[in-house]
């Protein structure tokens, strides 16, 4: 992992970074709403489009170009089950029993929110209710260690001790990282302990921190269509993603209404 620039954020630029994230928190919350079986991943992934244009931002997914040079063609990521993260949304009905991964970005006066749930479609098994609230709990766990003078890889220890000690893995190919202007700045953030790159936490940064755990092992492969990561095992994973915000009254969560 390669330093690089960490772009501290000014008070103002934090609050239009709320701005902009309390947009994705409403979007994720409508999508919630939504979710139950018999419903389509693109019925979702045009209310999201819908309730963006209307709060006047830009969807931060939708020609998002990341390690192919195929342009992400939806504006939320839904991926279902086995499916890790970057799920294309398509004609796909939701079952009863299936968990579903919604990823949101925008763009809002030049800064981009991020956020990530995971949702029960009606009645899931108890395993699949545990991974839900494994990988969420995960999140709080590292949003905790996110407090100046803490280091980087403090974040990742709490996450990775919490999911393993309860029996699931770590995604380790995606990772979270630091947001503001662009969507993927320094530092990346891994959700496991690293030997890498592992800076002092600082007030006025902006991070956005996202387990992605699986129910069997941690390792993923990607489909044909070059977006879609699924796990090699075909077990269950979840992603729960919020933006924060480093302050000296410790971590703020921005995509938390």
């Amino acid at each position: 992992m390669k330093p690089g620039m960490i772009i501290l954020k000014t008070a103002r630029e934090i609050e239009i970074m709320r701005e902009a994230n309390l947009i994705v928190a409403a979007v994720l919350n409508c999508i919630g709403d939504m979710v139950r079986p018999g419903i389509t991943t693109a019925a979702l992934d045009k209310a999201a489009e819908k309730m963006i244009a209307d709060a006047k931002a830009k969807p931060a997914f939708k020609g998002y170009r990341m390690r192919n040079n195929k342009p992400y063609p939806a504006c939320i990521c839904a991926s279902v089950n086995e499916e890790v993260v970057h799920g294309i949304p398509g004609p796909r009905a939701l079952e009863e029993g299936d968990i579903v991964g919604v990823d949101v970005g925008v763009i809002y006066k030049g800064f981009v929110g991020d956020a990530a749930m995971t949702y029960a479609v009606g009645e899931v098994s108890p395993e699949a209710a545990r991974l839900l609230k494994v990988t969420q709990e995960s999140l709080y766990k590292g949003i905790e260690r996110a407090v100046g003078g803490n280091r980087l890889q403090d974040i990742s220890a709490a996450v990775q001790e919490h999911v393993e000690s309860n029996g699931f893995s770590v995604v380790r190919d995606f990772v979270g990282h630091g947001i503001g202007r662009t969507m993927h700045e320094p530092p990346q953030i891994p959700n496991y302990r690293g030997v890498g790159w592992n800076p002092r936490l600082e007030v006025g940064m902006t991070l956005a921190l996202e387990p992605m755990v699986n129910q069997g092992s941690w390792r993923i492969k990607l489909l044909p269509d070059e977006w879609t990561a699924v796990t090699t095992d075909g077990m269950l994973s979840a992603h729960f993603e919020h933006s924060i915000a480093i302050t000296n009254n410790g971590p703020v969560i921005l995509s938390r209404p």
